[in-house]
């Protein structure tokens, strides 16, 4: 297990310095201090490699507890925790960093290594997302006809042009940046409950 953590580790910080095509195994072995086959031996191959890189990730970043309901406590108590989460973790430079590498990768014809992310990634904290308002909407706490697109409104609320704004390097001032970022998550929240409150 050492090992292991050790290798995805080392994949994750060359990943993100050098994209996923300037990335070679041999490379991830030297960086962990294992050999290259042992890298094979726990994760097949490259692609394996990434996926899982990826998914540990947003599991350590993501776990699935911050996506959970209770019928007692105040639904936008709970949004709001979910948004700053989000809106913290799509804006920190180190993720940033690894979506610039994966989109470098798009652009010189790997868009495989996208999907694997957008899999991963969005497509899962979109599945989370949607159970949750699902479960609101059972509790008579949104009121809600379509819960896919609904889940999609969120994210793009609470995220704003701020992910975007740190992609391309226009975060100048890291206070001003992030006391924006907080307040976009809370007023998306707020539009959205605006949106889909009981009435």
């Amino acid at each position: 297990m050492e090992k292991r953590a050790a290798i995805l580790e080392a994949a994750k910080a060359l990943f993100i310095r050098n994209a996923f095509a300037g990335t070679s195994m041999d490379a991830i072995a030297a960086e962990a201090g294992v050999s290259k086959l042992t890298v094979y031996s726990h994760f097949g191959d490259k692609d394996n490699l990434f996926r899982e890189v990826i998914r540990a990730r947003i599991q350590d970043l993501l776990p699935e507890d911050i996506y959970s309901f209770d019928p007692d406590a105040d639904v936008g108590q709970i949004l709001n925790r979910v948004a700053l989460v989000h809106a913290k973790l799509d804006c920190d430079p180190e993720n940033v960093g690894t979506f610039r590498a994966i989109l470098s990768d798009c652009r010189q014809g790997n868009p495989r290594y996208g999907k694997l992310m957008w899999e991963e990634g969005p497509m899962r904290t979109r599945g989370l997302m949607e159970r949750l308002l699902q479960q609101a909407v059972d509790a008579h706490k949104l009121d809600i006809d379509n819960v896919p697109r609904a889940a999609m409104q969120f994210m793009s609320l609470i995220k704003g042009d701020m992910m975007m704004r740190r992609m391309f390097g226009c975060a100048e001032c890291v206070q001003t940046y992030t006391r924006e970022m907080e307040e976009n998550a809370r007023a998306g929240v707020a539009m959205f409950l605006r949106a889909y409150a009981p009435h």
